[in-house]
């Protein structure tokens, strides 16, 4: 699965969409480290990198950690430290409003699998 992104497409607003993911992982008991608006910033340098055309009306990252569950892949694989924190973004375009996006990448190899979980589940709790 290296490579490859999970994603749900659900109608609303990108407001309500982005409230319910950010409760779905308070709501496990989570702590968002940091919330990235790379929406705004695209936005906000398009004219100083040369960009041609708006890509998101509204676009965020929400990084995180989960204790239990990095301490169960970093047991498997020291190396598994590289992947945290976690992320899971939601964006909406204006070609497309009121279709909000939900995602999270996958993470390869077997002891990756409880963080892909992890992400998948909060990713459908966020997008019901």
């Amino acid at each position: 699965m290296d490579g490859e992104t999970y994603i749900r497409t659900v109608e609303g607003t990108f407001d309500d969409i982005s409230f319910a993911v950010e409760q779905a992982i308070t709501n496990e008991g989570l702590v968002i480290d940091l919330t990235s608006h790379v929406g705004d910033m695209l936005a906000r340098t398009k004219d100083d990198v040369g960009g041609s055309k708006d890509l998101f009306t509204n676009a965020d990252i929400f990084s995180f950690c989960s204790a239990l569950v990095s301490r169960e892949v970093m047991e498997a694989d020291l190396a598994n430290i590289q992947h945290c924190p976690y992320t899971i973004f939601v964006y909406e375009t204006a070609d497309e409003p009121n279709k909000i996006t939900v995602g999270h990448r996958y993470y390869s190899g077997k002891t990756m699998m409880p963080v892909n979980e992890m992400l998948t589940k909060l990713v459908d709790s966020g997008t019901k």
